[in-house]
């Protein structure tokens, strides 16, 4: 189990209650998409990914991106049991989606980088320690289910 300070509590739950989710989403996954294109493997249905520009402007990754951001809301209000609150999650990546579990970093890494660039200077090492540690936190519960 995670043992949470009280500053890393506030301060996840501070930065998911000022998120532009739309605008977040979509640019962690383009930003995903576009630096790692062997992920867009599993965005086959997504359509056309063949730049950037495409990318961006993808109404599905616009939409995956929120679901994504959506998605961490679960681990925000779960921050004790993370693990059990993405146990079907984890199943569904790995075992139907069979998604490799390093993109999971990968996404997190993305999502960091445009959180950063939103909150400008209120984003000190002391919030980027704290928010990077509740996504290596998620990433761990969403590759619990692999062998």
């Amino acid at each position: 189990m995670v043992e949470w300070t009280d500053f890393e509590r506030a301060t996840i739950q501070d930065i998911f209650s000022k998120l532009d989710y739309p605008s977040v989403g979509l640019n962690a996954l383009a930003r995903c998409l576009v630096v790692y294109p062997w992920t867009q493997r599993y965005f086959a249905k997504f359509g056309n990914l063949y730049n950037a520009a495409a990318i961006m402007g993808n109404p599905m990754v616009a939409a995956h991106g929120l679901v994504v951001l959506h998605g961490l809301d679960k681990a925000v209000k779960n921050m004790d049991n993370i693990k059990a609150a993405y146990a079907e999650l984890s199943v569904l990546h790995s075992e139907k989606l069979h998604v490799d579990p390093d993109n999971f970093r990968l996404l997190a890494d993305c999502i960091t980088i445009v959180v950063a660039a939103q909150m400008g200077a209120a984003f000190t090492p002391e919030v980027q320690a704290a928010f990077q540690k509740f996504l290596a936190v998620v990433g761990a519960a969403l590759r619990k289910q692999y062998h």
